[in-house]
C-alpha cells in the first residue's frame, strides 16, 4: 500500500506538508504546489484508494478506516515537524489522522482545516440517506465552475470519475463523530469569504476541538479560494494572534447562515483538475 506521494524530493527542508484531498480529488491536486518558491518544506500528496496511480484499488466505504491508512503512511514522516493541511472532506480525515497519532503519543505541528464544517458540527454535511445521482450531482459541479460541461460529457472521463466521486459522497455521508479529548497541536482554520458552505460561526466551532493555538482566516473567494495561488505561507508561517470576528463578520454571517446544509454534490468540486490528472495517468 502506497498512500503518501512525494511531490518533490526535499531530504534537507527542516519540516513537511502532508496535503489531504477534497472528495473526488488526489495527490496530483498538489502536485504544483512543491514549485511556488517554498524550499524549506517538503511537500507530500495522500492518495486515496480507488483513484490516480491507485484506480484497480478498492475505495474506502468508511472514513475512520481512510484515516487509520492514512496515519500509518504518516507515522514515519514524524521526524521532521509536520503540518497536515485537509481540504473540505479532506479536512475531516486530516482531524481524524491527527486525533489517531496523538492517541499513538505522537502528534503533528499543525492541522489546517480548509474550506471545512467541524466534525462535530451537525451540519457538516446535507442530510444522510441522500441519495447519489449522477446527472444530477454532474450538473452542480459544472454550476460551481469546477469542471467544464464538454469534458464530463465525456463517457471515458464519466467512467473513471464517477465511481470513486460517489464513493466519497457516500463515505462523506456516513462519517458519525465520536466524541474524545481535544487536540494539542495548532489548528488553523481557513475558508473563502465567499464560500456559502462554511460561514463564520462554523468556522469558529472548530475552536473547540483544540487545546493548542487557533487562527481562523477568511479569504478572498469561494469554496476552492485556494485555487490557482494556495496561501502557503499562511499554512506554515507562525499562527500570529488569533482574529476575533467583527461586526461586519458577523452580520455576513447571519446572512450565509441561512444558506443550505453543504451538498455531497457541492462537496465534489474540483473535478475538473481530477479528470485531466485521470486522464494523464492513464496515458503515461
Amino acid at each position: 500500500m502506497n498512500t503518501l506521494r512525494i511531490l518533490e524530493p526535499r531530504p534537507e527542508a527542516p519540516q513537511r506538508l502532508i496535503c489531504l484531498p477534497h472528495a473526488g480529488g488526489s495527490a496530483n491536486h498538489y502536485r504544483g504546489w512543491a514549485t511556488r518558491g517554498r524550499t524549506d518544506v517538503e511537500i507530500l500528496g495522500v492518495q486515496y484508494p480507488g483513484r490516480a496511480d491507485r484506480l484497480p484499488e478498492p475505495c474506502h466505504h468508511d472514513l475512520h478506516a481512510m484515516a487509520e491508512e492514512v496515519c500509518a503512511a504518516v507515522l514515519p514522516e514524524l521526524d521532521r515537524p509536520v503540518t497536515l493541511f485537509g481540504h473540505s472532506m479532506g479536512a475531516i480525515v486530516a482531524y481524524e489522522v491527527a486525533r489517531r497519532l496523538e492517541e499513538q503519543g505522537r502528534g503533528v505541528r499543525r492541522l489546517v482545516a480548509s474550506a471545512a464544517r467541524a466534525p462535530h458540527d451537525p451540519a457538516h454535511v446535507s442530510a444522510r440517506g441522500a441519495v447519489w445521482n449522477d446527472d444530477s450531482a454532474v450538473r452542480s459541479i459544472v454550476a460551481m465552475g469546477q469542471a467544464d460541461a464538454e469534458l464530463m460529457a465525456d463517457p471515458r472521463v464519466r467512467q473513471l470519475v464517477l465511481p470513486y466521486l460517489r464513493a466519497d459522497f457516500e463515505l462523506f455521508q456516513r462519517y458519525e463523530y465520536r466524541p474524545g479529548p481535544p487536540l494539542a497541536c495548532e489548528l488553523l482554520v481557513v475558508r473563502g469569504a465567499d464560500d456559502p458552505h462554511v460561514t463564520h460561526r462554523q468556522g469558529e466551532l472548530w475552536r473547540e476541538l483544540t487545546r493548542g493555538s487557533f487562527r481562523h482566516e477568511a479569504l478572498p473567494g469561494g469554496h476552492f479560494y485556494l485555487a490557482p495561488e494556495p496561501p502557503l505561507d499562511l499554512y506554515l508561517d507562525p499562527l500570529g494572534p488569533c482574529r476575533e470576528a467583527t461586526a461586519a463578520g458577523s452580520a455576513a454571517d447571519g446572512e450565509l447562515g441561512r444558506q443550505p446544509a453543504q451538498s455531497g454534490a457541492a462537496g465534489q468540486a474540483g473535478l475538473l483538475q481530477q479528470a485531466r490528472d485521470v486522464l494523464l495517468d492513464r496515458a503515461r
